[in-house]
């Protein structure tokens, strides 16, 4: 019989000096910054050209292109791009060029007025939005193959330094653009949002630079397993003219990463992932789509925002993401996922007592810490419980589609916040209250399913 010790805390805490996780570090970084461009400082520069909450929160359907992603994620896995494939390796060369696009796209905001070109100015937040949800796809998949496997506690440890690295991206970024802003306004710049798109992108080209010290492990099975998938379907088709080539090749890009899904987890379990997967996070969505709009009715600058939710919320974000992985690690990425639905829903409550106490600085850096603590638990769990879950043989494409039908929750139905807040004249308290409520059917799910769930360890 084998004894198994249980490994002591400072044991656990060693997997985040793996060298590995400085790069998935990067990476994390490298896919939050995105968001802060088309998240807080187009909301905020939409707010102060005087646009109203309705038409900030449907401006935000932009977003939703991060649940459709997994639709093109098999192109991602498959079709390399000339040139920079050969030069800088499969994953990165898709990554440089999606910055690419980012960088133009700032370029071109920086030229525009939202007030006389507002759908200019949402359809290139558009492109940015599909640049982003692009990049993410593989940035995902370099994160997942920078890990073994089975190397299950270092996936989770890889997880929280990933989710360490997004809202380093996020936090810091909304920092650098929201004091920007203010410097360039306080300097008496009208156009001082153009302006800092420019400096905004200045970080994409140091971010480009960054990226050549992530190496890209060279895939072993991946090519050789499609390949067989795609012969297999020929074989189906018993033929092997042109044609039938090429619809193989479509369809075992396509369908081949559902129906190892599928097939791993069985139907009514893979369905039950799903639903979870979709619903886990919509209330954190609602808050976080209408919570720098909130902060600005209460009577909060730019610079308290950028202090106490940027600042102050990334400090917490990496204490607890780093904290929280370690929980992952030692009760199981199941429990987490528990316990970090029950703190989210805990902390949307501290917001209704901000919104009907008033302005107060202390209350407001207790619930940003509070809410930053139960979003690193939160998202840590989830990016460590569907990276889990994939197939090396599609980890872009089954990563893409898990980590889509989140966002597509998170998106889709958070749109309609700032309606809901209109619908609710303004009373802020209750709109949080409901957001709090909004995990327990995520959570139902998630019971349903606890013991028969299939995951890479």
């Amino acid at each position: 019989m084998e004894i198994y010790k249980k490994q002591t805390l400072s044991e656990n805490f060693k997997i985040y000096f793996d060298q590995r996780m400085l790069k998935i570090l990067l990476l994390g970084a490298i896919s939050g910054f995105p968001w802060v461009i088309i998240g807080s400082s187009l909301s905020l520069w939409l707010q102060e050209d005087g646009l109203n909450r309705s038409t900030i929160g449907w401006a935000g359907l932009i977003f939703a292109v991060y649940a459709f992603n997994y639709l093109w994620a098999p192109i991602i896995d498959r079709i390399r791009i000339p040139w920079l494939t050969k030069k800088v390796g499969h994953r990165r060369g898709w990554i440089i060029a999606m910055q690419t696009i980012i960088l133009l796209s700032l370029i071109s905001w920086s030229l525009i007025n939202p007030t006389t070109n507002l759908a200019l100015v949402i359809s290139i937040g558009l492109i940015i939005a599909v640049a982003s949800a692009t990049q993410d796809i593989t940035v995902d998949a370099l994160r997942i193959e920078q890990i073994g496997e089975h190397e299950g506690k270092s996936m989770q440890a890889g997880a929280a330094m990933a989710v360490v690295g997004w809202w380093t991206g996020y936090k810091l970024g909304g920092v650098m653009a929201l004091n920007s802003a203010e410097f360039f306004q306080q300097a008496g710049f009208q156009n001082y949002w153009q302006i800092t798109f420019l400096v905004l992108g200045i970080v994409i080209i140091f971010c480009n630079i960054c990226l050549m010290f992530v190496n890209e492990p060279q895939p072993t099975n991946r090519t050789e397993n499609q390949r067989q998938t795609d012969e297999m379907i020929e074989n189906k088709l018993g033929s092997s003219s042109i044609l039938v080539k090429v619809f193989a090749w479509l369809a075992g890009t396509v369908i081949g990463p559902v129906i190892s899904f599928f097939k791993k987890n069985g139907f009514n379990i893979a369905i039950a992932i799903l639903g979870f997967v979709f619903l886990f996070k919509i209330g954190e969505a609602f808050l976080g789509r209408m919570s720098v709009i909130f902060y600005k009715e209460i009577g909060f600058t730019k610079s308290d925002i950028a202090l106490y939710s940027k600042g102050l919320g990334w400090v917490t974000t990496v204490i607890f993401t780093l904290l929280g992985g370690l929980f992952a690690i030692r009760s199981g990425v199941i429990k987490a996922m528990f316990v970090s639905g029950i703190l989210m829903a805990s902390t949307n409550l501290l917001f209704s007592l901000l919104a009907w106490s008033g302005k107060s600085e202390l209350l407001f850096a207790i619930a940003v810490i509070f809410d930053d603590m139960a979003a690193a638990f939160a998202t840590v769990a989830f990016v460590a419980f569907i990276s889990m879950l994939v197939d090396r043989t599609y980890t872009a494409t089954q990563y893409a589609l898990l980590a889509s039908i989140g966002t597509a929750g998170r998106t889709t139905l958070a749109a309609s916040s700032g309606a809901l807040v209109d619908w609710l004249n303004g009373d802020w308290g209750i709109f949080f209250i409901i957001t709090a409520v909004m995990v327990i059917p995520s959570l139902i799910f998630l019971y349903m399913i606890k013991d028969k769930l299939k995951l890479n360890d």
